[in-house]
């Protein structure tokens, strides 16, 4: 969905159904029902801002920027969300870090280990605790699919360059110290990996992917790097 006021004063909108909204709607069952909704800035260049001040910039913003066309991929029609923060004093914003800083095991190999869990914690700074608000209770898992799936879950989506996006609930217990979320995840090597894939995705004996974890309340990103070995 996209919106924008030109200087003639009229509304450009552009709103589709996701396609997890239209499979929720065919089932005609009366229990489609649209609770709420997301803003995102994904047109918003900010540059623009910073070129001609925040009167100037803001003008040029609304009267010049296009609007992208409404796309039915849920996470890709809104990959940068806006925010609502209540505390107009919080100086920190929340980041995602391992709970365990030593990254070594994030290796797989066809005659080793196939899988690897690790946890993940959404922490502020040391003097403050994160704002329920920002509290991340769903995480996006992006892995490329021809390496990584998330263990016992099927992918929300499948993007055109094989990207398997997983949408997982937080753990039940918070963070002691920063009051965030915690998420641990557990992924598994495809057993469609062949020894052969390795000379055409990597250097012949090892293939490097990298893993993308998303907030989908405070909109934060990571990503670590995993791997493979034949």
């Amino acid at each position: 969905m996209g919106f924008l006021r030109h200087d003639t004063n009229d509304i450009v909108l552009d709103a589709v159904l996701t396609d997890k909204g239209r499979e929720l709607l065919a089932r005609n069952d009366g229990s489609f029902s649209i609770v709420k909704f997301a803003l995102s800035d994904e047109e918003i260049d900010y540059n623009i801002i910073s070129q001609y001040g925040r009167n100037v910039g803001k003008e040029k913003i609304e009267k010049n920027t296009p609007v992208f066309e409404a796309l039915t991929t849920g996470h890709l029609a809104q990959g940068n969300r806006l925010t609502s923060i209540s505390n107009k004093t919080l100086t920190h914003y929340p980041k995602i870090s391992f709970t365990n800083t030593d990254t070594s095991g994030f290796a797989l190999g066809l005659s080793g280990s196939t899988t690897i869990s690790t946890s993940l914690t959404q922490t502020i700074n040391d003097t403050t605790t994160v704002p329920d608000e920002l509290v991340n209770h769903v995480y996006r898992i992006s892995v490329d699919n021809m390496f990584l799936e998330v263990s016992d879950d099927v992918p929300e989506s499948i993007s055109s360059n094989n990207i398997a996006t997983y949408l997982l609930v937080k753990d039940t217990a918070l963070d002691t110290t920063s009051g965030g979320s915690v998420l641990t995840l557990a992924l598994n090597l495809k057993s469609t990996l062949s020894a052969t894939m390795f000379n055409y995705y990597g250097t012949g004996t090892s293939i490097s992917t990298f893993v993308k974890v998303q907030g989908l309340q405070d909109g934060t990103e990571f990503q670590f790097e995993v791997t493979i070995s034949s």
